[in-house]
């Protein structure tokens, strides 16, 4: 019989890649981000799911430019002195959020917004804002691609010094949902797990501890693979076009990673 983890569907902290994954789901917004004086009216907006990157591009931004970053439930108007980004831009007090654009167009500084939706569909009761948004070129971050959450799962896991064999990384992504969420919510969700029961992240464990796993497809991995990523082990089906290759690169580069942060 199976041991339970006592924590299954509890919730957990989730860390996202400290560092920009460059794809070409996100290529457009790199893109426009690289050319902050041609935004029309210096203002610009991107938009997508949960965890898929925006909150990381934005930071970026404003850290190349100098600018500061508020969240949208803190912002209070106040004359932006320079490069000003806005996550969950959403939630930000309608009248502040519209005294803030005025204000930095008039002095000229660039306004970058970050939210789930495009501002367009925001539910806005004020006219003014409710122009100003419909105005904003609004650029969308894609579905990830196969490659990116290859890469997104092993930068996650060398981030918390987790070292996994590359069939487990095949055997996730083949059944963990196509989100940035989701493989970010796995992998603090696998952590938590291995801490607390002293076992290695395997697909023994994901079961117990992962309420999302898809359940129609072939349990051809052993749970008992050896846990030394050094030692062979079957190989595993590659995740939705996420090949061998592609599996066994990123988790090369997470063990190069993961010593990096010892």
């Amino acid at each position: 019989m199976d041991r339970q983890i006592p924590l299954p569907f509890a919730p957990v902290a989730i860390r996202f890649a400290t560092a920009v994954l460059e794809a070409p789901s996100n290529a457009a917004a790199r893109a426009w981000l690289a050319r902050t004086a041609q935004w029309p009216q210096l203002r610009l907006a991107l938009w997508g799911p949960t965890a898929s990157g925006k909150s990381r591009l934005l930071r970026d931004w404003a850290e190349r430019r100098g600018g500061t970053i508020v969240a949208g439930r803190d912002l209070h108007f106040h004359p932006p002195t320079g490069p000003l980004a806005i996550d969950d831009a959403h939630e930000a007090a309608p009248l502040a959020l519209l005294h803030t654009l005025n204000a930095a167009q008039e002095a000229g500084h660039p306004v970058l917004l970050a939210s789930a939706l495009p501002p367009a569909r925001w539910q806005v009761a004020l006219p003014d804002l409710a122009s100003r948004l419909r105005a904003l070129v609004a650029v969308a971050i894609d579905a990830p691609e196969d490659t990116l959450l290859c890469t997104l799962l092993a930068r996650l896991l060398a981030e918390r010094q987790l070292r996994v064999p590359e069939p487990t990384l095949a055997w996730l992504l083949a059944r963990l949902p196509r989100t940035h969420a989701a493989i970010a919510d796995a992998v603090a969700r696998l952590d938590a797990a291995a801490q607390a029961s002293g076992m290695s992240i395997s697909p023994l464990l994901a079961r117990q501890v992962l309420p999302n796993l898809r359940d129609d497809l072939p349990d051809d991995l052993p749970d008992d693979l050896p846990q030394d990523p050094s030692i062979e082990a079957p190989a595993a089906p590659p995740a939705h076009g996420c090949s061998h290759e592609d599996s066994a690169m990123v988790s090369a580069a997470a063990s190069s990673l993961a010593v990096g942060l010892l």
